[in-house]
């Protein structure tokens, strides 16, 4: 009888540590729809388009870093690897891809050609990248070009010369040395001390002129339990950027997607704090969610999945690429968590 009430004081005792030690959920913001944008660095720039294809209508731009055409992959692993790494199986069939939008426009898994076509677009490309070739960043453009209403007007084409694999950032004193990579080789955590700032050349052209960036005094890092929006491969914890006026409601929506090997369990925090996408948005009361993947056997460095892995694995023609994609469907769902109004 003792045994047992030891054993059942126990068990309580390890609930109640474990309900301790859960994350918050991810908070409702009442974020203003309309003036959402998402940037991505490499598998986060492959999702980053995904996202926006699927969803046109939701977001107001999309940046590319360091990444190729829409659905390069077309669901093979191989052609990932062959022909949107490397391009050892050629380039990118740009005709069959704009076949394959049709296709699934007509079966409505993806957004509409006028939708779309309302997009801006930002793309970045580091001439010296040695993990994905830099003409496919320029395939990109090119495949954008023919679906944007106006191209001369609503794209960005920018190739660095000696930049590598990766997210360059001004590499102020602020940011650990060990955090940041050489500029022209990449590695480590792929945060490019390059001198370049990236994220405001990129929200400044998706989203019109904003003001100066300020320190992040004024905003909280938040960690969240990404476990209500179940997905193959995510993490089991995000982070979201609050400036506090944004506490109220009515700010705007950053999606920041990591590259492969960027993600928290592999590089710390460092891309969630050193981006410098949080100092603009602190000034400019705009909120950033950075989601996280995860890595496991099927994808070991943490990628966000734009080869269809995720999916069942029965599967020939994965949709990952697609609004039936599991992973495009946990990252809406994040968006709408942070569009509903604050409870009372």
């Amino acid at each position: 009888m003792k045994a047992s009430l030891l054993l059942a004081a126990g068990l309580l005792l390890a609930s109640t540590a474990s309900a301790d030690e859960r994350l918050p959920e991810l908070p409702r913001l009442a974020i203003a729809s309309g003036d959402t944008s998402v940037i991505g660095i490499s598998s986060g720039g492959y999702m980053a388009t995904q996202l926006a294809i699927a969803w046109p209508e939701r977001f107001l731009g999309v940046a590319v870093l360091a990444a190729g055409p829409w659905s390069c992959a077309e669901g093979g692993l191989g052609q990932a690897l062959g022909r949107c790494m490397a391009t050892r199986r050629g380039s990118p069939d740009l005709d069959g891809l704009d076949v394959r939008l049709r296709d699934y426009q007509a079966r409505d898994l993806v957004g509409d050609s006028e939708s779309i076509a309302e997009l801006r677009a930002f793309v970045w490309h580091g001439e010296a990248d040695s993990v994905v070739d830099p003409s496919l960043g320029m395939a990109l453009a090119e495949q954008l070009s023919g679906w944007l209403r106006d191209p001369d007007e609503q794209l960005k084409l920018v190739k660095a010369p000696g930049v590598g694999h990766g997210w360059p950032i001004t590499g102020d004193v602020q940011v650990p040395p060990s955090q940041m990579a050489q500029c022209d080789n990449g590695g480590g955590t792929h945060m490019l001390a390059c001198g370049i700032d990236i994220a405001g050349e990129a929200l400044a052209w998706l989203h019109g002129p904003l003001e100066p960036a300020q320190a992040t005094s004024s905003a909280q890092l938040l960690r969240f339990d990404q476990a209500p929006f179940d997905a193959r491969g995510l993490g089991d914890a995000g982070y979201v950027l609050v400036p506090d006026d944004c506490e109220a409601g009515g700010c705007s929506l950053t999606l920041a997607l990591h590259g492969c090997g960027m993600a928290a369990e592999q590089i710390d925090e460092a891309f969630v704090r050193h981006s410098g996408l949080n100092e603009w948005a602190a000034a400019n009361r705009r909120v950033v969610l950075y989601p996280q993947a995860s890595s496991s056997l099927a994808n070991p460095q943490g990628c966000w999945d734009w080869w269809g892995f995720a999916e069942s694995t029965w599967q020939l023609d994965p949709l990952h690429d697609s609004r039936e994609g599991t992973q495009v469907k946990a990252l809406m769902a994040m968006i709408e968590r942070l569009e509903e109004t604050p409870e009372q």
